[in-house]
C-alpha cells in the first residue's frame, strides 16, 4: 500500500521514525512529508534513510509530475504524526500552505491523525472544536494519551505510541474478513539440546510466522502465536490486542502447545521450522573433546507436529471445518521438481494447503523477503507471492479464505 506520513513540528516527531520503520517492515511503500518545522526535530537524511524515498517540504519540487497533488491522489492512507494544534487548525480550515497541506486536500484516502501538544492546548475549546469538525469529515483519531509531556508537564496530549498508530493504520487498510475466527500460528525454529551449551537447530528467524499472525489479527482474527526462539524485535511485529504469544523451545514443547491451542482453532498455520531429530540423550554437563564424547551424537526422530494435528482433526478432535496449512522450505531451483515434492508432502501430511518457499540467498530463512507457491488439495497451485513476508502472509490468508 502507498502510505503518506506527514510529520509536523513537535518533539514527538522522534517517535514517528519508529512508526515509519514499522510501516516499511510491513511491506508498505511510505513517503514522508515533513513540514519545515518538523525538520528542526528530525532531519531529512533520517526520513530518507528510513523510508527509502526522497523527502521534500516544497510544492515547487518535481513540478512536472505535479507532486503537490500526485502524492495525495496516489495515497491509500495518509497519517499525520505528530499532529500539532497548529496543523489540526490548518486541516480544519483547509489551508494548503505547504506540501503536507496540499497532499491532505488532494487525497480521498482515509486520514489518521495522532495529536501531540500540551494539555492546555488540547483542552482549549478551539482545538476541541477543530477535532469535532475533522471527525465529522471522517478523519480517524489515535490518542492523544495521558502522560509526561515536554517540559515536565503531565496530562492529555502525549502522542500515542507508534505501535498503536500502526495498528490503527493496518485496521483501516485491511479487510476484516477473518473476524470471529480463532487462529493458531507457529513461528521460529525449535532447538534440541545436546548439553547445557549446545543444541541442534535451524536458521529460522520467525519473521514469516510473525507476519502471518500480525496479518490475521489485522483482519479480525483472535490469534495464538506459538513462538520458538523468535527474537524480541521480530516478535514485537505481532504486538496486537488480539495476539497471544506462547514461547516454546523444543519440538516436544511446540507439539504440546500447538495441540492445546488447536483443539478449538478454526485455522492452523504451521510456519515454524521444527527440528526433525533430537539427541537421544541430553548431557547434564558440557561435553568436551578431551572426554572424547563429541565424535558421535545418537539421534532420535521427533514427532511430525503438523501431521499429528491433521490426524487429530481426522479423529474428530477439532472444530468442524478446521483448516490446516503447512510450510515446506526447499532449495531446489527447478520449479517443477519443487512443486512435485510439495504435492507429495501435502498429501503425506494430510493438510489442506502447503506453502512451498524457496530458501536461497535472497529468500526464506533470515531474509526480509520470501517467495512461495501454495499447493491446494488437488495438487494445483492455488496462489503465489513474492516480496516482503507481510505480502506473502496476505497471499496465504487469501488462499485460506478461498478453501474455507
Amino acid at each position: 500500500m502507498n502510505i503518506v506520513v506527514g510529520v509536523t513540528g513537535g518533539i514527538a516527531a522522534y517517535k514517528t521514525v519508529h512508526l515509519v520503520r514499522l510501516l516499511t517492515k510491513a511491506g508498505h511503500d511510505v513517503t514522508v512529508v515533513p513540514t519545515e518545522d518538523a525538520l528542526r526535530f528530525v532531519g531529512t537524511p533520517t526520513w530518507e534513510a528510513i523510508s527509502r524515498h526522497p523527502v521534500t517540504t516544497s510544492v515547487h519540487d518535481d513540478v512536472a509530475k505535479v507532486r503537490h497533488v500526485a502524492l495525495g491522489q496516489a495515497a491509500d492512507l495518509v497519517i499525520v504524526a505528530p499532529a500539532t494544534a497548529n496543523t489540526i487548525a490548518s486541516m480544519t480550515a483547509g489551508l494548503a500552505s505547504d506540501l503536507l497541506g496540499t497532499t491532505l486536500l488532494a487525497t480521498v484516502a482515509p486520514v489518521v491523525i495522532a495529536p501531540a501538544m500540551h494539555a492546555e492546548m488540547w483542552r482549549h475549546p478551539a482545538t476541541q472544536a477543530n477535532i469535532a469538525t475533522l471527525r465529522s469529515r471522517g478523519v480517524h483519531l489515535v490518542g492523544p494519551a495521558e502522560g509526561e509531556l515536554a517540559g515536565g508537564d503531565t496530562g492529555p496530549g502525549r502522542m500515542s505510541e507508534p505501535e498503536e498508530i500502526f495498528a490503527a493504520a493496518e485496521a483501516l487498510l485491511t479487510p476484516r474478513d477473518l473476524a470471529g475466527l480463532r487462529v493458531v500460528v507457529s513461528a521460529g525454529g525449535t532447538r534440541e539440546p545436546i548439553d547445557p551449551v549446545r543444541f541442534l537447530g535451524n536458521r529460522s528467524s520467525g519473521r514469516q510466522g510473525v507476519a502471518l499472525a500480525a496479518e490475521a489479527a489485522a483482519r479480525g482474527a483472535d490469534v495464538v502465536l506459538v513462538a520458538a526462539h523468535v527474537e524480541s524485535d521480530v516478535r514485537a511485529m505481532a504486538k496486537h490486542p488480539s495476539v497471544r504469544i506462547e514461547n516454546v523451545g523444543t519440538a516436544a514443547e511446540l507439539s504440546v502447545a500447538m495441540a492445546d491451542a488447536a483443539a478449538d482453532a478454526d485455522v492452523i498455520i504451521m510456519a515454524a521450522a521444527v527440528a526433525d531429530y533430537r539427541p537421544a540423550r541430553v548431557a547434564e554437563h558440557k561435553l568436551t573433546k578431551e572426554q572424547g564424547v563429541l565424535d558421535r551424537i545418537d539421534l532420535v526422530e521427533n514427532e511430525d507436529v503438523v501431521a499429528g494435528l491433521a490426524a487429530a482433526r481426522s479423529a474428530g478432535g477439532a472444530p468442524d471445518g478446521q483448516t490446516i496449512v503447512a510450510f515446506a522450505a526447499e532449495t531446489l531451483t527447478d520449479a517443477d521438481e519443487r512443486r512435485e515434492r510439495a504435492r507429495r508432502k501435502r498429501e503425506r501430511k494430510g493438510v489442506d494447503l502447503l506453502a512451498v518457499n524457496l530458501a536461497d540467498a535472497e529468500h526464506g530463512f533470515e531474509r526480509a523477503d520470501n517467495a512461495i507457491e501454495i499447493i491446494g488439495a488437488d495438487g494445483a497451485v492455488v496462489g503465489e507471492a513474492s516480496g516482503s513476508k507481510r505480502e506473502v502472509a496476505t497471499a496465504i490468508w487469501d488462499a485460506v479464505q478461498m478453501v474455507r
